[in-house]
């Protein structure tokens, strides 16, 4: 999709879809001047389909109206804002919701309009949004499908113009790319993406943004004493990957802050010896999506201007099962010197992590985050995408959950039950890799605890978030992109 900028009479701009803002009050939708002319325009029947069909212009809810000639657009779409205060995430499931709504009726052009107030918000979150409601992971189509009709595409959208609106549709298209290349990574088959290959992405991003990057292959993790992911990747034919990025700001924009944030990257799990059912295997090729997240969150942050050193880690591995395999029972050592006692070889997520989060620790980090698909434990406590926040710093837990409320992402504080801590002791050695699953998602944040190293730390347990299902107003079915808006978020200052 091409995305320009121009400004447009709404009444005259020839165009298959023209969308409109609108938002809701007492559950009735608020009818701005411009919807109001083109109402007239069209002898009164927006107005009348509107109240047909009951439209209340909730959030993400459209309108779609044939105009049949009476206007030199084909339609008008008006984007259901919802009611005051509007927000980024209202504005971007507006315009999602929109834009889907234009190119399923097949619009080849498409015309935006902002609100008189909030353009600049609304025009971030208008390019964001219309990016990501138009997401296909198409790579794989094949000669069985060369004769489907072909896919409905917009080929461009005008966003209407004005005071500091160019700068606001590069910060969209920015999020929406970071959040793409998310997508792109979680949909991609095992095959493909393996840890050397996830490597070979990363070094794609780090020269295209101007980014540091170190990659550890198996050698260097053993001479540095990564016992754990080492054991995770044993059973692979493919090596494990220790990737690490740097961002560093220029300019006088820069500060004394730096942050680490670290992703879970087991590009296959089978669940290695302690193996998973054939159900639980047919979406482990997402297992990578808290690394996935981690790099797309880093090739957006050049082009926000982040004004943070950011130091990125993701623990690359492939959970297999051969005679090269690690084993329930045995031993690990962490690079930390922590012992660490296996109960199941599926519990390997958090093993990746320990190696990352302690190498991430020694570059001079002030805090971390982790993001993880870790546990099922998670997804039964607070469902499908819910992301369960654990962190050993009030402070810290507060500011991650003031980027997820902007970056529209839900996100809800668990406990650090310290008293859980005995389900992980270890027998033969210091902790054990499961403590069951009674309280499994807590257990597991307990375990990472030991890798933090003293530093404010945060995890978050994405396995609910990563794939859905169900579509809503800027996010297809297959992977979500779910945790690179928060960092980024997180990481940039007023960056929704």
């Amino acid at each position: 999709m091409n995305i320009q900028i121009a400004q447009f009479d709404p009444l005259s701009v020839e165009t298959d879809a023209l969308i409109l803002p609108i938002t809701s009050a007492d559950k009735k939708p608020m009818f701005t001047a411009a919807i109001s002319e083109i109402d007239v325009a069209v002898g009164g029947e927006l107005t009348r389909f509107a109240s047909d069909t009951n439209y209340a212009a909730k959030r993400g809810a459209s309108l779609a109206y044939a105009t049949a000639g009476r206007l030199p657009a084909r339609r008008v779409i008006l984007a259901g804002v919802g009611a005051e205060p509007v927000t980024s995430e209202n504005l971007r499931r507006a315009y999602g919701a929109a834009v889907s709504a234009a190119r399923d009726a097949g619009a080849k052009s498409v015309h935006l309009a902002l609100p008189e107030t909030n353009s600049v918000q609304a025009a971030e979150a208008a390019a964001e949004a219309a990016l990501l409601a138009t997401y296909r992971f198409t790579t794989y189509y094949g000669k069985a499908r060369a004769e489907d009709p072909p896919l409905k595409e917009i080929e461009n959208l005008t966003i209407s113009d004005g005071p500091d609106i160019a700068a606001a549709v590069a910060r969209g298209q920015a999020r929406a790319n970071a959040i793409t290349l998310t997508r792109d990574l979680a949909n991609e088959p095992a095959s493909v993406l393996h840890p050397v290959e996830m490597a070979a992405r990363a070094q794609a991003v780090a020269e295209a943004n101007d980014l540091e990057i170190t990659i550890l292959g198996p050698a260097e993790m053993e001479s540095m004493g990564m016992g754990a992911i080492l054991a995770v990747g044993k059973g692979s034919a493919i090596e494990p990957r220790m990737i690490h990025l740097v961002y560093r700001p220029n300019g006088a924009n820069k500060s004394d802050r730096s942050i680490g944030i670290v992703g879970k990257c087991i590009t296959f799990d089978t669940g290695g010896y302690s193996i998973k059912p054939y159900e639980g295997m047919l979406e482990m090729k997402g297992d990578m999506a808290g690394g996935a997240a981690v790099l797309g969150a880093m090739s957006a942050l050049r082009a926000l201007d982040c004004p943070h050193t950011v130091h990125a880690v993701i623990c690359a591995a492939e959970n297999m099962i051969s005679g090269e395999a690690f084993r329930p029972g045995d031993i690990l050592t962490a690079m930390n010197g922590v012992t660490i006692e296996i109960l199941s070889t599926d519990a390997e997520g958090r093993l990746v992590l320990a190696d990352g989060l302690v190498y991430c620790s020694k570059q001079g980090v002030q805090e971390m985050i982790d993001l993880a698909t870790l546990t099922g434990a998670i997804v039964v406590a607070l469902g499908d995408g819910t992301c369960g926040l654990f962190a050993n710093d009030d402070p810290l837990a507060d500011r991650i959950l003031a980027a997820a409320g902007a970056a529209g992402e839900r996100m809800w504080r668990m406990p650090l039950t310290e008293e859980l801590n005995d389900q992980i002791r270890g027998e033969v050695g210091d902790i054990k890799n499961t403590g069951g699953r009674g309280g499994g998602a807590i257990t597991a944040a307990l375990f990472i605890k030991h890798f933090a190293e003293g530093l404010p730390w945060a995890h978050l347990d994405i396995a609910g978030c990563n794939r859905t299902t169900k579509p809503s107003a800027y996010t297809p079915k297959g992977a979500t992109g779910w945790g690179t808006r928060t960092l980024i978020d997180y990481l940039v200052p007023g960056a929704e």
